[in-house]
């Protein structure tokens, strides 16, 4: 049965506040993800996802939860048609994503021993939709980059399209 869900759990030799800034502060989200935020980092506050100088700002871009070192919440960016450019999409995939249900990325935070469970869930999908796919691939390779620059120092290559 197809859920709703894509959840994502790995362990990276860190600390919950190493780990809490790599996810929120700019210079590390540009580093694996190519994606800065503007934000407060408090709940209700507004997001705006900053990639390469393309703003993606929404209303309903929001911080669901913030708990340094524990836990991170907020609503998945808007799909614009200038976005859509940008990362080369299709019109007509374009256009299958924006009809899709806004979702909600949550990182979960707990110590284990030397490292750090690190456990991404991405709800409110719909069931078999494009987003699903994208975020099954997406996530992988992007936690992959942000574990490898946490140990290592640095980020993975982006993986080819």
């Amino acid at each position: 049965m197809d859920s709703d869900t894509f959840v994502y759990t790995t362990y990276i030799r860190t600390t919950p506040d190493e780990l809490w800034k790599a996810l929120t502060d700019a210079a590390f989200t540009r580093r694996y993800w190519g994606v800065a935020f503007e934000t407060e980092w408090t709940p209700g506050a507004p997001m705006v996802w900053d990639e390469g100088g393309r703003r993606t700002a929404d209303p309903e871009q929001v911080v669901l939860a913030a708990e340094p070192g524990r836990l991170l919440s907020y609503t998945w960016h808007t799909f614009t048609p200038a976005w859509a450019e940008a990362v080369r999409l299709d019109q007509d995939v374009y256009e299958r994503l924006a009809q899709e249900p806004r979702s909600t990325a949550t990182y979960v935070i707990e110590p284990s021993g030397d490292t750090v469970k690190l456990t991404v869930t991405h709800s409110e999908l719909r069931p078999g939709g494009m987003m699903k796919g994208l975020i099954a691939e997406g996530w992988p390779a992007l936690i992959s980059s942000l574990k490898s620059l946490l140990e290592t120092g640095e980020e993975l290559p982006e993986p080819p399209r």
